[in-house]
């Protein structure tokens, strides 16, 4: 009987327009799977790199160590490696290094066989204006729906 474990990126859908999504796995090692399994990550500064070797890495995620690991633990911040395929490696890294796009994470969950999964975005940066304008729409959506509840 395992919890359902999802860890938003907020932060990243108002930072970024979503250009494209998708599904990796994560490398992990030792003790960090036990420690997502307890809600103890944390993805909102983190942010996708690919090294020299084409490889894609999520840097600056946050694990916590886990509680009964002792010197079996792992490093809080270290960099993990995202498995994707060759050819979903390729188009990213074009995208990336063509346009000027970056790689962020939205989701870290555990899927239904109990892999930690994150989901990732290809991204472009918004404009400040296009932050003003999401805002605004939220505070309309949330203004309409009072109002609808009002009438009921």
């Amino acid at each position: 009987m395992q919890k359902n474990i999802n860890i938003q990126n907020k932060k990243a859908r108002f930072e970024y327009e979503i250009i494209d999504k998708y599904t990796a796995g994560i490398q992990l090692t030792g003790t960090e799977i036990k420690s997502i399994r307890q809600s103890k990550a944390r993805i909102t500064e983190s942010f996708c790199e690919f090294n020299e070797k084409g490889e894609l890495f999520v840097i600056n995620m946050y694990i916590e160590e886990y509680a009964f690991g002792n010197h079996y633990n792992h490093n809080p911040k270290s960099e993990r490696r995202l498995l994707l395929n060759k050819k979903e490696l390729k188009k990213l890294a074009k995208e990336v290094e063509a346009k000027g796009n970056t790689i962020v994470p939205l989701r870290l969950f555990i899927n239904e066989n109990g892999w930690a999964k994150l989901d990732v975005a290809l991204a472009k940066g918004k404009k400040i204006h296009d932050k003003r304008q999401t805002m605004k729409d939220r505070d309309s959506k949330r203004s309409l729906a009072r109002i609808k509840k009002g009438y009921n």
